[in-house]
């Protein structure tokens, strides 16, 4: 068996809303303060606070703002290690109204949260969730409550778990794209759900209508359905293989591109994430590979035939035949093959046709 963090999310009962907003509300007070603070002190003296120098200046405060002590340690924390992340002398403010309004947080340090009596137990007050994890049977550690742009809240925390290391043996490259979200070597996809397009009417009729309630709906929706398909997917792939390589395509770079709407739906960079702690829970191999020339190359004799799709005006090409060995390519199996291959080191003398 092997010990591994796990973050588990549930959503809060929605009684508890106004307790949780008015928390959030003193959070957001206690974040500003130490922004301030923390400006004041490198402007005056040139000083840059830490997290421990913080604490003074709010102890005892917690009690007034209806938060736990520890609670005001973690976001004298989180502040710190955002202003070292973003390197500013000041962060931006939270909001606690108007329309620009911060989504609630409530961070909550390691043994501030238990379980108790069916419901979880924090700073005197009992949170009754929907449990659809079993959270009796963990100890808490550091968690946090947390607010959708829906205005519902859920309760995040991290736990350990013992996971048994998978035995599967398949051996797996993934070229991503935009025809099909994710094509494998051994030719299972992952079809393009479009899942933005196909609610983009809805949403466009919901937003000329300034129906913010519909809109924030719909976008939920559209996210849910992403992330379904995306677990779902990379979970096979993690029961029945004991290597998995990925192209390094970076999202980020095409999304400056015109092809940004589709590359933003296709959810490549949230893929990458899946696979990579499901691969590490599992005790897999999972790696990011140079893509360079996976398309062009041909996956049996491992040459740049000159029947090769190339560049802009190649991309509708999605068959070709190698005019070096005669094979014929599906484009996309053919580039998670040279992938692959690339993992293992070998792309330039090829491997076989599977």
């Amino acid at each position: 068996m092997i010990k591994h963090t796990k973050t588990l999310k549930v959503r809060v009962r929605d009684r508890h809303t106004p307790l949780l907003n008015r928390m959030a509300r003193s959070v957001n007070f206690v974040w500003n303060f130490v922004n301030e603070l923390s400006q004041r002190s490198i402007k005056e003296r040139g000083v840059f606070l830490s997290a421990f120098d913080m604490h003074p200046y709010s102890k005892g405060a917690g009690k007034e703002l209806g938060l736990h002590s520890q609670t005001l340690q973690c976001i004298a924390g989180e502040y710190v290690t955002r202003r070292k992340q973003f390197k500013k002398v000041r962060l931006n403010w939270r909001k606690s109204g108007g329309v620009c309004r911060s989504l609630g947080w409530i961070p909550i340090n390691t043994g501030a949260a238990q379980w108790k009596n069916g419901q979880v137990y924090h700073n005197g007050h009992y949170f009754k969730v929907w449990d659809s994890y079993g959270l009796n049977q963990y100890k808490f550690r550091s968690a946090s409550f947390n607010e959708d742009a829906r205005g519902r809240w859920y309760f995040n925390v991290v736990v350990d778990v013992e996971v048994e290391p998978i035995k599967g043996q398949d051996r797996i490259g993934i070229d991503l794209g935009l025809t099909d979200t994710v094509t494998c070597s051994d030719g299972t996809k992952l079809e393009a759900g479009r899942f933005y397009r196909g609610l983009e009417e809805k949403l466009a009729i919901a937003q000329r209508a300034r129906n913010k309630t519909q809109v924030k709906t719909i976008h939920a929706k559209i996210a849910n359905r992403r992330k379904d398909a995306l677990h779902k997917f990379s979970r096979k792939l993690v029961n029945r293989c004991g290597e998995i390589y990925v192209g390094n395509v970076s999202s980020l770079k095409l999304v400056k591109t015109t092809m940004a709407k589709s590359v933003l739906d296709a959810g490549w960079g949230q893929l990458k994430t899946m696979l990579d702690y499901k691969c590490a829970h599992a005790g897999i191999v999972f790696k990011e590979v140079d893509e360079a020339y996976t398309t062009q190359t041909c996956s049996s004799c491992g040459s740049l035939p000159e029947s090769r799709p190339k560049g802009i005006a190649g991309l509708g090409i999605r068959e070709w035949t190698c005019n070096g060995c005669g094979v014929t390519h599906d484009r996309d199996i053919n580039a998670a093959r040279n992938i692959l291959a690339a993992g293992h080191g070998r792309l330039a003398v090829g491997i076989p046709v599977l």
